[in-house]
């Protein structure tokens, strides 16, 4: 009897629990490694601003967000692409209808060592280099050296948009896939890191990884076109490229905290930390 009373008293404190901390105002936020350090420099102000508030972020990649929402294991997914539509149908069969919202604008950097000699390729050049039909740096205007290809994993948005829009070339039918010796790595910091100590690698990222340790590439999307730096005047004005929305995506119009904190995404003060954090504000 004592057994089952505990046990009785210890469901009740469970409950007690998970209602006190849905009282107490707790959400999931999860998905794209692009926007985790901002997401997470959003988090640190809201609850420094809102004390009894919790929010927990971290990364795992767009394509983990966006599972995550349809599973119902986050509250707001990050993403740097666009939901697809294979997507939004197995949310729909879930009972859950993914709602957008953009956030904040982003440059993709094509970085290489500060060593590399090469400063500017065409998006054209990218994508014969990425895709494995150009091999060597040489090709390139650089040193007779094989290039090392840096690419995020298949579960990123980061990955599918340069995917897309370099290799493929917005081309819907486009067939263009990364090389097979390419190596996939598991966050931008990786690739940053790993670029910073190989003079022949070459990888990309969003532009708020960049760092004195790489050298980010002007673009030009064609031979005959101007080569542009990825900064944020150049992001807003629509001349980098390779420029992207960042998303937010709920469950429905965001309700309660949720609401609260994507009022505060957007609000002026959130959007000053997209500008701190190297990413481009929408409403700048």
């Amino acid at each position: 009897m004592l057994r089952k009373s505990l046990l009785v008293l210890l469901m009740c404190l469970i409950s007690a629990y998970a209602f006190a901390a849905k009282d107490k105002n707790e959400i999931q936020v999860k998905g794209s490694d692009t926007m985790v350090n901002l997401g997470q420099g959003w988090a640190e102000k809201y609850m420094e601003k809102n004390p009894n508030a919790f929010i927990a972020v971290t990364g795992g990649g767009s394509g983990t967000g966006l599972s995550s929402l349809i599973s119902g294991t986050c509250d707001i997914a990050m993403s740097s692409r666009n939901i697809k539509e294979k997507e939004i149908a197995l949310a729909n069969k879930k009972g859950i209808n993914p709602n957008e919202i953009k956030a904040g604008l982003d440059g993709l950097a094509v970085v290489v060592s500060p060593a590399n000699p090469v400063s500017k390729l065409t998006v054209s050049q990218l994508g014969l280099i990425f895709s494995g039909k150009i091999l060597n740096w040489k090709e390139v205007g650089g040193k007779d050296e094989k290039i090392v290809l840096l690419s995020r994993e298949v579960n990123s948005g980061t990955h599918v948009y340069f995917k897309e829009h370099v290799l493929r070339k917005n081309d819907p039918n486009g067939k263009e896939e990364f090389a097979p010796g390419a190596l996939l790595l598991s966050s931008s910091q990786a690739i940053a890191d790993e670029v910073a100590g190989n003079s022949a690698a070459i990888g990309y990222y969003g532009m708020g990884y960049v760092s004195s340790k790489q050298k980010p590439l002007a673009i030009a999307k064609d031979e005959k076109s101007e080569y542009i730096e990825p900064t944020i005047d150049n992001v807003l004005n629509g001349k980098y490229p390779i420029s992207r929305p960042l998303f937010l995506y709920t469950n429905g119009l965001p309700q309660g905290l949720v609401k609260k904190f994507v009022d505060f995404v957007l609000s002026k003060e959130g959007q000053d930390i997209v500008l701190a954090t190297d990413f481009v504000p929408i409403n700048r």
